[in-house]
């Protein structure tokens, strides 16, 4: 009778359990998407372009078109404006918002629709819309990240516009903040790049690891990283660092390449222990042990050498006599 009453007691559970989950109000249904693209307009060969790409002297007012295609069935209305572009702290690249203050203080001040900025867009209809970019007099050579966005009802769409403007062009970047962290497979080396030239590079990641006791670690394997570090950002990355040992000091020395000639370096070093007591116990022995010898070594090296031994007290100080002579008895007088 026990077994029986807790099954029925069980039955019922699941019978709430289930009327509970039939009665429960259905998740809210995705938003429908904008129902509108932004791209750049064909050129004249019809090639389609992923982003613009514009170059000229200082001076120079640049014109290119941006294509808005409305798929649905009713009107769209767009506001368009130009907009900086940056790096974000992890690499990704971003645009201003237009409730910046300044939305825009670089390349992306230096584009106009005219008058046109605001359009409407017919049901199933394709609007070319043509702006133009001035840059300043002044500007300096190198690159300059913007983006053409278009917005509607807090949906924004941005098209980057990569913008060269004539000169001399450096590439230049530092690797700073090396560290470790983590542990175990969840280690991960942590670093920052900083962009201190004029162009956008694409970075080059090479790492090398040291251990004071074991073997060099394996380092995470070298490899292109997928940021575009566009010029004066900077970013902070981590590389995944699975080898890394559970018990050992050990420095990691990051070195990143970019065409062009840029190149940078750092390090840094940290004792790497497994977590609770026993692990801070077996880094003490071994900081201990490491102390020991180094003092052991140092010992050993202020010892003074053996010199020759000191001379003994007494007639034999004075040096090496000579022997009274002897004579042999003849029978002779003398």
């Amino acid at each position: 009778m026990p077994v029986l009453h807790t099954l029925r007691r069980a039955g019922a559970v699941l019978l709430l359990a289930a009327a509970a989950l039939y009665a429960a109000p259905a998740p809210p249904a995705a938003a429908d998407e904008p129902g509108w693209t932004a791209e750049p307009a064909a050129g004249t060969a019809a090639a389609v372009r992923p982003y613009f790409y514009l170059a000229g002297a200082p001076g120079t007012v640049l014109e290119d078109r941006l294509a808005l295609v409305n798929t649905t069935d009713r009107e769209r209305i767009l506001t368009l404006r130009g907009a900086d572009a940056h790096n974000t702290a992890d690499g990704a690249l971003a645009v201003r918002p237009a409730t910046a203050a300044p939305a825009t203080r670089g390349a992306g001040s230096w584009i106009s629709f005219g008058t046109a900025t605001t359009v409407t867009v017919p049901p199933r209809t394709r609007a070319v819309v043509p702006f133009t970019l001035t840059v300043p007099p002044a500007s300096a050579p190198g690159d300059h990240p913007a983006a053409v966005v278009a917005a509607e009802a807090g949906h924004e769409a941005a098209v980057r516009v990569h913008l060269r403007v004539g000169g001399p062009t450096l590439a230049a970047l530092t690797v700073e903040d090396v560290a470790v962290r983590g542990r175990g497979r969840s280690a991960a080396i942590a670093y920052t790049l900083v962009n201190r030239g004029n162009v956008a590079l694409a970075p080059e990641l090479r790492i090398r690891t040291d251990a004071l006791i074991g073997d060099p670690p394996a380092a995470p394997r070298a490899r292109t990283l997928p940021v575009e570090l566009l010029p004066g950002q900077r970013v902070e990355l981590t590389e995944p660092w699975p080898g890394a040992p559970a018990l050992d000091r050990v420095r990691v020395t990051v070195t990143v390449t970019a065409p062009g000639g840029a190149r940078g370096e750092a390090g840094g070093s940290r004792w790497l222990v497994p977590g609770g007591l026993p692990g801070w116990t077996g880094a003490g022995l071994l900081g201990l042990g490491a102390t020991t010898a180094a003092a052991l070594h140092l010992v050993r090296g202020r010892r003074p050498e053996p010199g020759p031994a000191p001379a003994p007290d007494g007639p034999s100080a004075a040096g090496p006599t000579t022997p009274a002579p002897h004579h042999e008895p003849t029978g002779a007088a003398r």
